[in-house]
């Protein structure tokens, strides 16, 4: 914990959606209006503990509501399901069935996870609804624009709906699955990693400790592939502290961080970092005017304090060696510069 105080500061506040993200998000159909707040989800009347198949306590707890809020309730969440994952239809809501509300007394956003099940063959899936939170939702947009995986969520008023994202929590791969794992799989995962630890950084995706990502293997002819993604967008572009960013000065990534050193020479981990600031140039060169708008939101808008952007601003000069940072007045105008001095780098090798 005395590493974790040092990197994080003060618990982040919830910032409000602008009118100009609101804009953005309803360009992008990100913006739809649902039946349900986050807030109605509130007045559960009792719970219980939710425990792991090890019998730990898993710090969510199932909810129980009154008779009358839970019809209406289940309502709205059955048809919370289709927009989300279909068109809005109302003929497959007589088919689901909302088999959990289970709650997150864990962490900054306290999230509601909820179970839907197809009654007539027992597929389920899960989502979330969450508080908005500007600082969730820019890192949401960005890593739908940034990252080699698409993001599914909706925003209304306060409430954040986002999808789950499937996939081993890093934590739990770490400790159960990763030393059952082939030096050639130990190697996959290694360049994955530095990859995903990259492209956390350049985005100023902050506090990817090992139970805010996902890892998913893929079955591919012989051989597993394993891919990492991020599921905890809170901390977007708000500490000050340069660490924060950076995968390996969390303690819980220590394990990768040694098998990155035993299975990759600094020329490999340099050429995958090459790589995955070249993937990010493609994205924003592909999708210019997306890119543009959203970035143009962040710098109309305050999710951070200003004592955070003074000190990233002086970090970064001193990490990346660019004086363009002195003259950012926010996270919006740091993300900039950032990812300008990205893209430069990608078309200039490209000449």
């Amino acid at each position: 914990m005395a590493v974790e105080k040092k990197l994080m500061s003060k618990k982040k506040p919830t910032f409000p959606i602008s009118e100009m993200l609101h804009n953005y998000l309803k360009n992008y159909n990100r913006n739809i209006i649902i039946p349900i707040f986050y807030d109605d989800l509130l007045r559960f009347q009792g719970s219980i503990t939710v425990y792991d198949k090890d019998d730990e306590d898993t710090l969510w707890v199932r909810t129980y509501y009154s008779e009358f809020d839970r019809v209406e309730i289940d309502n709205s969440l059955k048809k919370i399901y289709t927009m989300l994952h279909s068109d809005g239809n109302n003929e497959a809501i007589p088919f689901l069935n909302v088999d959990a509300i289970d709650y997150c007394t864990f962490g900054n956003s306290k999230p509601f996870r909820i179970k839907i099940r197809n009654i007539l063959n027992d597929n389920y899936i899960y989502f979330y609804v969450k508080k908005a939170d500007a600082s969730r939702v820019y890192g949401l947009e960005l890593e739908h624009i940034l990252s080699p995986h698409n993001i599914n969520f909706l925003v209304y008023k306060d409430t954040l709906i986002e999808e789950h994202i499937v996939g081993i929590p890093g934590d739990d791969f770490i400790n159960d699955f990763l030393p059952k794992c082939t030096e050639l799989e130990k190697a996959q995962i290694a360049k994955e990693f530095v990859k995903f630890k990259e492209r956390c950084l350049v985005r100023l995706l902050g506090d990817m400790r090992s139970y805010n990502y996902v890892i998913t293997p893929t079955h591919d002819f012989d051989s597993i592939v394993y891919k990492i993604r991020a599921i905890d967008f809170d901390q977007q572009s708000f500490e000050g502290n340069l660490k924060v960013y950076n995968l390996q000065f969390m303690k819980e990534n220590f394990k990768m961080i040694e098998m990155v050193g035993k299975k990759l020479q600094n020329n490999s981990i340099r050429q995958y970092k090459i790589e995955e600031r070249s993937y990010m140039a493609k994205r924003m060169i592909t999708a210019p005017r997306r890119t543009a708008r959203l970035i143009k939101c962040m710098k109309n808008d305050t999710i951070s304090f200003p004592e955070n952007v003074a000190l990233l601003k002086r970090q970064l000069i001193q990490y990346v060696g660019d004086v363009k940072f002195k003259d950012c007045k926010n996270m919006g105008e740091i993300l900039e510069t950032i990812l300008d001095f990205v893209k430069r780098n990608y078309l200039d090798l490209k000449k």
